[in-house]
């Protein structure tokens, strides 16, 4: 297919940031390179820069699954941006996927509009896993991004480029990207920098995964107030770090950001009859501290909450009752 307009590639990017789960806001001019993008997430603002085309069938016919990005309207060296990472991306408006690309490789460039490939599986595999990897002829890394991973890409694509062309890390990175358990000895006697690479992918990927999983399960709805508006998010019934929780989708609900926090600070609860309830003694607390203006408002939606129509998707009730134990909610 042909490439698309500056705009939705911008919006393509735009929404991704806001799949990983913060906002962006273009603030350079759409049609000039690096575009950049301020993002702001829990740790504060940060600039991301991108280069970024349309991913293309390449046109040799005996190599059916290549597709590229040709680097139009930019001289070499590529410049880099300030205040946080730089990247060089390739986007499929087809499969809504994104190849990620090693900047470091393709700075440096003769004259005209150089290419650079990737294989068309290694997206659809991102599609599952969040993130796929493929270690080129060159030995260079090229990785397929879902977008509600291109944060994830981003704040670590040096590294993964940089270590993921090692055999060991790249067998590592995608045992992690599935979902399988690593070994603590398997990282124990890896570089700092390399232990946290595969760490962080690792976590992340099962974030994403419960996320996905959860968010898909329940409609893109919060399970309160059934609003979408891509304001929704997957909180733990059983919160993270207590014993036994787990990453889920039984383990899940789908809430917006306000009773998302209301739910894991304990001020409102899920009883085991699925009705979302306020924990009166926490609201007591804040009437003491005169922070309870607005209470109405946001009592008016809670009740029997908005479940999956796959009951096989509901949140267990030895999970609701664990979680309320372990919130010391007396229900």
């Amino acid at each position: 297919m042909p490439a698309i307009q500056p705009e939705r590639l911008v919006q393509a990017i735009i929404d991704a940031i806001q799949e990983s789960g913060f906002s962006g806001q273009l603030v350079s001019p759409l049609r000039r390179h690096p575009r950049r993008f301020l993002v702001t997430g829990t740790q504060g603002h940060k600039s991301l820069s991108v280069f970024a085309w349309t991913l293309t069938f390449g046109g040799r016919p005996s190599l059916r699954n290549e597709y590229r990005i040709q680097m139009t309207s930019v001289e070499s060296p590529l410049q880099l941006g300030s205040g946080g990472p730089t990247l060089l991306l390739g986007y499929e408006p087809t499969l809504n996927l994104f190849a990620g690309f090693d900047l470091g490789r393709h700075r440096t460039f003769t004259t005209g509009s150089p290419s650079v490939q990737i294989d068309i599986e290694v997206l659809r595999r991102s599609e599952t896993e969040g993130l796929s990897f493929h270690r080129k002829s060159n030995a260079e890394i090229a990785i397929g991004i879902r977008p509600d991973q291109l944060m994830t890409y981003a704040l670590n694509a040096d590294l993964l480029h940089r270590y993921g062309r090692e055999a060991n890390i790249f067998r590592l990175l995608n045992r992690a990207v599935q979902l399988h358990e690593i070994p603590e000895e398997e990282v124990d006697g890896l570089s700092t920098e390399r232990q946290r690479i595969v760490q962080t992918v690792s976590r992340l990927s099962r974030d994403a995964s419960f996320r996905k999983q959860v968010v898909f399960a329940y409609g893109n709805r919060c399970a309160v107030t059934r609003m979408q508006l891509r304001l929704v998010e997957a909180a733990h019934v059983l919160p993270v770090g207590a014993p036994e929780s787990v990453d889920h989708v039984r383990n899940g609900i789908a809430l917006s950001p306000t009773y998302h926090k209301a739910f894991d600070n304990g001020l409102i609860y899920l009883n085991e009859d699925y009705h979302m309830v306020v924990n009166a003694s926490q609201l007591h607390v804040l009437e003491g501290l005169n922070l309870a203006g607005g209470s109405e408002a946001f009592r008016s939606p809670l009740g029997r909450v908005f479940l999956p129509p796959d009951q096989a998707q509901w949140p267990a009730r030895d999970f609701i009752r664990r979680a309320n134990h372990f919130r010391q909610i007396r229900v």
